[in-house]
């Protein structure tokens, strides 16, 4: 169920969650919807996002959840990237408690079947400094949205084209 706990009751918080998801599609096409900062922002279903870039800083604005910051730690097309979530306002990134957002893909089937693995790796939790029930209650929630998050990711890889995709598809079928 989920509202039944991911940890058993008196486990410590663990610093890092791992999910891993098997998707029918190739590593470009998969790494192109991943690679979007703040992607993984919504509540099961894809939205597009308002995304503006300042040096190091990633700005997300999502219509339901507001806004957010980010860092792209690394972009390694077609198989890495990863996010630290920034905390508090505009500063040095190291100054505030974060968490990093690692996508990985790697390849889980044959050339003729299209078949990869991501794994997400959300690290960090134990420094948020939160008080136990706090950081529990944010690792718990994490965990099941990352399975959410995942099968997003799966049915726009899965799916067909995203609708940039599409308008390009088209252009190329007219000329």
């Amino acid at each position: 169920m989920a509202d039944d706990p991911v940890l058993p009751t008196g486990e410590k918080v663990p610093d890092e969650i791992v999910r891993s998801a098997l998707i029918h599609a190739n590593a470009e096409k998969l790494f192109a919807i991943i690679s979007e900062p703040g992607w993984f922002i919504n509540d099961g279903e894809y939205r597009e996002h308002t995304i503006t870039r300042d040096g190091p800083v990633t700005q997300v604005v999502d219509p339901v959840h507001g806004t957010f910051q980010l860092a792209i730690e690394a972009r390694e097309p077609p198989n890495r990237v990863r996010f630290r979530w920034l905390g508090g306002g505009l500063g040095e990134i190291s100054d505030a408690p974060n968490n990093t957002v690692e996508f990985v893909i790697d390849p889980a089937g044959t050339a003729k079947r299209n078949l990869v693995r991501l794994t997400v790796r959300e690290r960090g939790f134990a420094k948020l400094g939160l008080d136990e029930s706090l950081r529990r209650r944010n690792y718990e929630e994490n965990f099941r949205g990352w399975e959410q998050q995942l099968a997003v990711a799966r049915e726009l890889a899965e799916g067909g084209p995203r609708e940039a995709d599409e308008q390009s598809a088209g252009a190329e079928a007219k000329g």
